[in-house]
């Protein structure tokens, strides 16, 4: 795999991406309002239905944490994440789950409750739930916005991070909640998740898809509630 940079002021590497994902610029520091407003106008105003916007991403760029924050200054939104669909699912083989059970539900309007069939088949209670009447749901996860979808999304944010970062930030993290093993073994499953997500990103290429990029890992100094914007290519 090659790599490229992202090269700041004095010769300060910002970010290392893949080469076939395109450094994002130029970055500006913008109020969170900023960003809500820019994709409720890109996601337009659907009538009986809620307006759809992906967060995508790679793993631990900080897709999670900027849907949480977007919902916040949203009244009635609510997050889906992806993870929660494709929890026991071969890798990024789940989108169908996700158009027939979330999306085109929400379409026509109506409340979504579903449990996918993992869960049955490995004892995971609760389920993936939307009350009818929100304003805007967040699909959050790599692949959120993946090319077969795009007629049930509305707007889509691609978050750009350091490749190094997120692999230390993801590994750090896993190992804390202690969902993939001990240490070794959680590092063993970032290996080949990020082998899987390399190959299924190079082919999906959802930054192109984007309206807006956020910097998951700020090459320029953010005030509190601020995100280092950059504009997408449509």
């Amino acid at each position: 795999m090659a790599w490229g940079t992202l090269v700041g002021k004095a010769g300060v590497v910002s970010m290392t991406l893949p080469v076939e994902e395109p450094a994002a610029g130029p970055w500006k520091a913008a109020p969170e309002g900023e960003l809500v407003q820019l994709l409720l106008q890109a996601a337009g105003t659907p009538t009986g239905r809620p307006r759809v916007v992906a967060v995508d991403g790679r793993g631990a760029s900080g897709k999670s944490t900027l849907a949480e924050r977007l919902c916040q200054r949203v009244g009635r939104s609510t997050v889906v994440h992806t993870d929660d669909i494709a929890w026991h699912e071969p890798y990024f083989a789940w989108g169908h789950l996700l158009a027939e059970h979330v999306l085109r539900p929400l379409h026509r309007g109506e409340a979504v409750s579903f449990r996918p069939p993992a869960w049955e088949q490995h004892g995971r209670q609760g389920s993936i739930d939307v009350p009818a009447g929100r304003d805007l749901v967040v699909i959050e996860g790599v692949g959120a916005s993946q090319r077969e979808l795009a007629e049930l999304i509305d707007a889509t944010v691609w978050v750009q991070s350091d490749f190094a970062a997120a692999e230390e930030r993801g590994i750090a993290r896993d190992i804390t909640q202690g969902v993939n093993g001990d240490a070794e073994e959680t590092i063993a499953f970032w290996h080949e998740w990020m082998a899987e997500e390399l190959r299924f990103l190079e082919r999906q290429r959802p930054w192109e898809r984007a309206c807006v990029v956020i910097a998951g890992t700020p090459p320029i100094l953010l005030d509190e509630d601020h995100v280092a914007l950059a504009p997408g290519p449509l």
